[in-house]
């Protein structure tokens, strides 16, 4: 087994100014921590705003997500950066607002419907390889771009039946792009809490990218509906949330609401699937004794939902990445009252930190967790692992309601990949993990492609 051990961001020094953490943080989350919490079972950080704990006890970050989670809400401290595009999406609300969100969103993602999205996820999937068949053998390439384009397409065949060709698809697709250039993580609100009129100052150009992704939305919404009115529509994701009603309120979806949830779907969909596939791909050029077991057992592929569930190496390999890299490092909640955690005091309106970066990590947790070794999930330690300290989609009532349909996307993407093609790293080109909304490589990753069939 090649043991080459996956990079990771160094650590901070234990001790550094206000202002370095600040300008360490704005350029990359997990940089800016220091190397004991890796080990820590909590750690505290002080500011002269506000308090954060980050929580690694696998018995807080229960209570915090699923015993006790209406005590412990989301913060808006980020949420208020990303509200421009968001709005009052299911990503960023609290109490009734999110429970009926919930009840309306999470039938369309349920278990039995996944199948219903398999011709639309199969269809970007083979548009991914007629690019990537293009492209091998002429060099080496950062996956980054491609893995951000087949992951939108997905969104948009699943969500609107439109590939991502499609003139407001590729438009929404690339202002996205420059949103993500222009939105930092922290802005005013996420240090200084002050009323809802306060200004945030974003930028103009956040400001104009978000008002132009959901002005497309928005049009993307208006026309669907009138497809629904005529007994029209396609029977996709989009068609079955805008249909279904709460089942408290007899309530659908307004239009501005819709295009709330779309806008997170999208970002929630396509940005963290991006970085999974990305980082997974890599892990498999590195280790290409797995990325032979993950060819071998993709030629199994034959189109049809049922043969994804033969790809039970490939399943353990994709865990495995999400444990390594979790898309979404960290989750910030927030204590609506004086709590006591492991004897220390936590006040009210404090800062709670839970960091899948730091738990998946966990030196007290995981055999090896510096390590690539998708063989620890089939194992009794690699099992109590999962079950403990291992949340690539949160956990508890505010779990991903898209879980499900990103282990269906990350075991595919990456099987047809593997099963065209030999996935080369490129000497020279280590990429350095770096974390803002999620982890990405900070100048690309690298990687050569040549087709498979040239090795037989």
């Amino acid at each position: 087994m090649t043991d080459t051990l996956p990079p990771k961001p160094p650590s901070r020094p234990e001790k550094v100014s206000l202002l370095r953490y600040l300008r360490l943080f704005r350029r990359d989350i997990l940089s800016a921590q220091p190397e004991k919490l890796y080990r820590a079972w909590m750690a505290e950080f002080r500011t002269p705003f506000f308090r954060s704990f980050l929580v690694n006890d696998p018995a807080l970050v229960k209570t915090v997500l699923t015993e006790r989670p209406e005590d412990f809400p989301k913060s808006d401290r980020i949420g208020a950066g990303l509200r421009p595009l968001l709005g009052r999406s299911v990503f960023l609300t609290n109490g009734a607002v999110w429970r009926r969100q919930r009840r309306i969103i999470d039938p369309a993602f349920e278990g039995g419907r996944l199948k219903d999205t398999w011709p639309a996820m199969w269809a970007a999937g083979q548009g991914m390889l007629g690019r990537l068949h293009a492209r091998a053998g002429g060099g080496a390439m950062d996956v980054e771009p491609e893995a951000s384009h087949v992951t939108a397409d997905v969104i948009f065949r699943t969500l609107f039946s439109l590939p991502i060709e499609d003139a407001t698809a590729w438009d929404v697709f690339e202002t996205f792009k420059a949103h993500q250039r222009s939105q930092p993580i922290l802005n005013l609100a996420a240090f200084v809490r002050g009323p809802a009129w306060m200004p945030r100052f974003h930028s103009r150009q956040t400001k104009q990218t978000a008002r132009r992704i959901r002005d497309l939305i928005g049009g993307l919404v208006d026309r669907r509906q009138a497809e629904i009115d005529a007994g029209e529509a396609p029977d996709d994701l989009a068609t079955k949330i805008m249909t279904a009603t709460d089942p408290e309120t007899g309530a659908r979806f307004s239009p501005g609401e819709m295009v709330d949830q779309v806008a997170i779907f999208f970002l929630a969909g396509h940005e963290t699937s991006a970085s999974a596939l990305g980082w997974t791909l890599y892990l498999l050029a590195t280790h290409p004794d797995w990325q032979d077991k993950v060819a071998a057992e993709a030629a199994a592929l034959d189109g049809t939902f049922a043969s994804l569930s033969k790809l039970r190496i490939t399943r353990d390999v994709f865990r495995e990445a999400l444990r390594l890299y979790p898309p979404v490092p960290m989750m910030v909640r927030e204590a609506t009252k004086a709590e006591t955690f492991r004897n220390r005091a936590v006040p009210k309106g404090a800062q709670i930190v839970l960091s899948p970066w730091h738990l998946h990590r966990q030196s007290r947790l995981w055999d090896r967790p510096d390590h690539f070794d998708p063989a620890r999930w089939q194992t009794e330690s690699g099992r109590q692992g999962q079950r403990e300290a291992y949340m690539p989609f949160s956990s508890g009532p505010r779990v991903c309601t898209g879980a499900g349909f990103a282990m269906v996307e990350g075991v595919l993407l990456p099987a047809l990949i593997a099963r065209d093609f030999v996935i080369e790293p490129v000497a020279g080109r280590v990429p350095r993990p770096v974390a803002h909304l999620t982890v990405r490589a900070a100048e690309g990753i690298w990687l050569r492609f040549r087709p498979r069939r040239d090795t037989i």
